[in-house]
């Protein structure tokens, strides 16, 4: 019996909530960064292969690339280390609520420390926000280049008109305007949309807008959570003061009294309203 009640204190001081965002933001994470590093890669071999002919015409998009891939190692690094210390302190603010007044009762650092936490994490929400966005550019990108590659399929008998089919990457921003050839035509489109570096890199796009996701999802509660937390534990803090208010005005009637409080009825008429024996 000893044991069981060890193991279900233990399972009560565990904060699932906090659990649970940690593992959707290490999830997310990993498919954010794992997969956004390899399509970034796959995108520039697909620039350079079917877009581009000479090195200076994507030399610049090869240089951002490397530059995004840089920023996901940082990405990774940050939030691997942030999720711990979130974690850490949902397990410590748990036992501070559950445990109000015994050892872990909350202090004025660590209620600076919980709101800093709220700050940083809305922060990073509104960061991430836009990178959520951002992500969505490539998967429109390369979903545009698939649906005209499926009308290019379907036109196969008219070749005049699969001619005038084409997919730009000058548009988009990821070719200067004077790179030869920049854009892909008609049969030659739809050759590319078969290859592979073409749909194992709209496969990983998509895994990273869903990472990205994740980790939006994830941040957005944890935000909540730290926030709910803090709340318990001023209501926590309120009753406390409450409690102490009431055993201080209980001590200064006895001390008025002088000593233990008695009854306000004499002790005679408390005898004579007993029932005889």
């Amino acid at each position: 019996m000893g044991c069981y009640d060890c193991c279900m204190k233990c399972l009560g001081g565990v904060p699932y909530c906090s659990l649970v965002a940690t593992l959707l933001c290490f999830s997310g994470i990993a498919l954010f960064c794992g997969c956004g590093h390899q399509a970034l890669t796959e995108t520039e071999r697909l620039i350079e292969r079917y877009f581009a002919r000479n090195l200076q015409d994507y030399s610049t998009l090869a240089y951002l690339i490397q530059y995004f891939q840089y920023v996901i190692y940082f990405l990774a690094s940050f939030f691997f280390l942030y999720c711990i210390v979130l974690l850490a302190e949902g397990f410590y603010t748990t036992s501070a609520t559950k445990q109000t007044f015994g050892e872990f009762r909350s202090t004025l650092c660590g209620r600076c420390l919980s709101s800093t936490f709220i700050l940083i994490t809305y922060l990073l929400v509104v960061v991430w926000l836009l990178v959520f966005a951002f992500s969505a550019l490539p998967v429109y990108f390369f979903y545009n280049m698939d649906t005209t590659c499926h009308t290019i399929t379907v036109l196969t008998e008219s070749p005049a008109s699969i001619n005038q089919l084409c997919i730009d990457a000058r548009q988009y921003g990821l070719l200067p305007w004077n790179a030869l050839p920049g854009k892909a035509c008609g049969m030659t489109l739809s050759t590319v949309c078969t290859t592979r570096e073409f749909r194992l890199t709209y496969d990983l796009y998509i895994a990273t807008f869903a990472g990205a996701g994740i980790t939006l999802l994830a941040l957005i509660h944890c935000c909540l959570q730290l926030a709910v937390r803090q709340v318990d534990l001023k209501e926590e803090r309120r009753q406390e003061k409450d409690q102490r208010k009431s055993y201080e005005l209980y001590g200064r009637l006895q001390k008025d009294i002088g000593g233990t409080m008695r009854s306000p009825y004499a002790p005679h008429i408390i005898s004579d309203s007993l029932p005889p024996d």
